[in-house]
C-alpha cells in the first residue's frame, strides 16, 4: 500500500513538473519581456502607454477566442494522447489550425481597415487615438500567423511536449524585445518609430515564431504533430459533432470572458488615462508572479485529460482534488511574493507619483485575491474542461464576470466615481463566486468524462 502510494506521488509530481516548468519558464520570459516592452513604451509617453493598452484589447479578444478553439481541441488531444491515437491527434490539430486561421483573418481585417472604431470604444481622443490606430494597422498583419503558432504550441503541450514551445517562444520574445529597442527609439541607425516600431517588432517576432515552430516539428518525423495535409484534413462529421457539443461552451466562455474583461477596460477608461495605464502596469507586474500558477494549471488540464482518455478515471479524480490544494497554496505564496515587490514599482517603471500610487493600490488588491485566481484557473481550465464539463465551466465564468464583475466595474466608475483601485477591488469579488460555486462541482466527481471512446475521425 505504502509502495503504491509512493509511486503514485512520484508519478504525479514528476509529470506535473515536466509540464508545468517549461510552461512557467515560457510565461516568465513572456511576462518579463512584456514588462520591458511596457517600460520602453512608457518612456515614450503616458499617452503611448494608454494607446497600446487600448489597442491591444482587440488582440486580447482575438487570442482568447483562439484559446477557446485550441482549448476545445486540446481536450480531445490530451485524451487521445492518453489513448495513444496519433492519427486522431493530427486531424484534431488540423481542424484547430483551420478554425483559428479563419478567426485570424477576420480580426486582421478589423485591425487594418477599422482601427478607429476599435479605439472609439475606449473613448480615445487626440494623440491616443492616432497612436492606437497606427499600432493596430501594423500589428494586424500578424494575427493569422499568431493564431496558427498558438494552435501548434497548445497541441504540443497537450501531448506533453512543452519544451519546444517554450524554446521557440523565448527566441521570438527576445527578438521582439531587441527590435522594440531598435525601432521604438531609433538606435543603431534604425528609424525612430515610437509606437509603430513596437507594432512592427511584434509582427516580425510572430512570423519568426511560426517559422521556427513548424521547422522543429517537421524535422522530427516521429513527432505526433508532424502531419501532412491529408492527415490534418482527416476529421469527419462525427468528430465535428462531438467537438461542437464539447467545445462550443469553451469558445463562448472565452469570448464572453474576454468581452467582460474589455468592458472592465471601458469602465476604467471612464476614470481617466492614468487609470488605464495603472491597470496595464499592475497587470504586467502581477503576471510575472503568476507564471507558476499558470504552468500548474496547464499541467492539470493535460494530466487529467490524459488519465481520462486512458480510462483511468479514479486517478484523474484523485489528481483533481490534489490540484485544488496545490493551486490554492501556490496562489497564497504568489500573493506574498507580489506584496514584497510593491515598493519596487517606481524603481522599475519610473512613473509619475499619481500613477505609481494607483499601481501600488491595485497590486495590493491582486495580492489578496491571488489564491482564488490561481485556484479558479486550475478549476476551469484544468479540471472542468479536461473532463468535458464545459457547460458548468461556462456557467461559472458567465456568472462571475457578467453578474458580478461588469456591473461592479460600471457602478464603481460611473455611479460611485471611485478611485481605480476600489473599482478593481469590486470587480475581483467575481473570484469568490467562482471558488465557492465551483469547488462542490469538483468534489461531486460529475465533471470526469471520457470523451474519446466512441469518437471517430478517419
Amino acid at each position: 500500500m505504502t509502495s503504491t502510494k509512493t509511486k503514485f506521488d512520484k508519478t504525479f509530481f514528476k509529470t506535473m513538473l515536466a509540464i508545468a516548468i517549461p510552461i512557467s519558464i515560457q510565461n516568465l520570459i513572456s511576462s518579463s519581456l512584456n514588462m520591458i516592452d511596457i517600460l520602453m513604451i512608457g518612456r515614450v509617453s503616458e499617452n503611448a502607454l494608454a494607446a497600446v493598452g487600448m489597442a491591444n484589447q482587440l488582440f486580447f479578444f482575438f487570442m482568447l477566442i483562439s484559446f477557446g478553439i485550441c482549448s476545445g481541441a486540446g481536450i480531445f488531444i490530451s485524451q487521445y494522447w492518453g489513448k495513444k491515437d496519433i492519427a486522431k491527434i493530427k486531424s484534431t490539430l488540423g481542424f484547430a489550425i483551420i478554425a483559428v486561421a479563419i478567426i485570424g483573418l477576420i480580426f486582421s481585417f478589423v485591425a487594418i481597415v477599422l482601427p478607429k472604431y476599435i479605439m472609439m470604444v475606449f473613448d480615445a481622443k487626440g494623440e491616443v487615438m492616432e497612436l492606437g490606430v497606427s499600432y493596430l494597422r501594423i500589428i494586424g498583419i500578424s494575427y493569422v500567423v499568431t493564431a496558427i503558432s498558438f494552435a501548434y504550441g497548445f497541441s504540443c503541450r497537450s501531448v506533453q511536449k512543452a519544451n519546444m514551445p517554450m524554446i521557440v517562444s523565448s527566441i521570438s520574445l527576445l527578438i521582439n524585445t531587441g527590435l522594440n529597442y531598435l525601432l521604438i527609439f531609433g538606435k543603431f541607425g534604425f528609424p525612430e518609430m515610437g509606437v509603430s516600431g513596437a507594432a512592427l517588432a511584434t509582427a516580425i517576432a510572430r512570423f519568426t515564431e511560426l517559422f521556427l515552430m513548424i521547422l522543429i516539428i517537421y524535422r522530427d518525423k516521429a513527432h505526433p504533430l508532424a502531419a501532412n495535409i491529408k492527415e490534418l484534413m482527416a476529421f469527419d462529421k462525427d468528430f465535428l459533432k462531438k467537438y461542437y457539443v464539447t467545445a462550443t461552451p469553451v469558445i463562448i466562455n472565452e469570448m464572453m470572458w474576454s468581452l467582460g474583461t474589455i468592458m472592465y477596460s471601458v469602465a476604467y477608461s471612464r476614470v481617466g488615462t492614468t487609470a488605464i495605464a495603472a491597470v496595464q502596469v499592475a497587470n504586467t507586474v502581477s503576471n510575472i508572479f503568476m507564471v507558476g500558477s499558470m504552468g500548474v494549471g496547464n499541467a492539470c488540464a493535460v494530466m487529467l485529460g490524459s488519465e481520462l482518455g486512458a480510462g483511468r478515471d479514479e486517478i484523474a479524480i484523485r489528481y483533481a482534488k490534489r490540484f485544488c490544494v496545490i493551486t490554492f497554496s501556490i496562489g497564497a505564496g504568489v500573493g506574498l511574493l507580489l506584496y514584497t515587490s510593491i515598493p519596487l514599482v517606481n524603481t522599475w517603471f519610473g512613473v509619475t507619483p499619481n500613477l505609481e500610487q494607483s499601481v501600488r493600490n491595485i497590486l495590493l488588491v491582486k495580492c489578496f485575491f491571488s489564491p482564488f485566481v490561481t485556484f479558479n484557473t486550475a478549476l476551469i481550465i484544468g479540471i472542468l474542461r479536461s473532463g468535458g464539463d464545459t457547460k458548468y465551466a461556462l456557467f461559472l465564468e458567465m456568472g462571475g464576470v457578467w453578474l458580478i464583475g461588469v456591473p461592479m466595474a460600471f457602478l464603481g466608475a460611473l455611479w460611485f466615481k471611485l478611485p481605480i483601485h476600489f473599482i478593481v477591488l469590486m470587480v475581483s469579488f467575481e473570484e469568490f463566486f467562482k471558488t465557492i460555486v465551483g469547488l462542490p462541482r469538483v468534489l461531486s466527481n460529475k465533471w470526469a468524462k471520457n470523451l474519446v471512446e466512441d469518437t471517430a475521425l478517419a
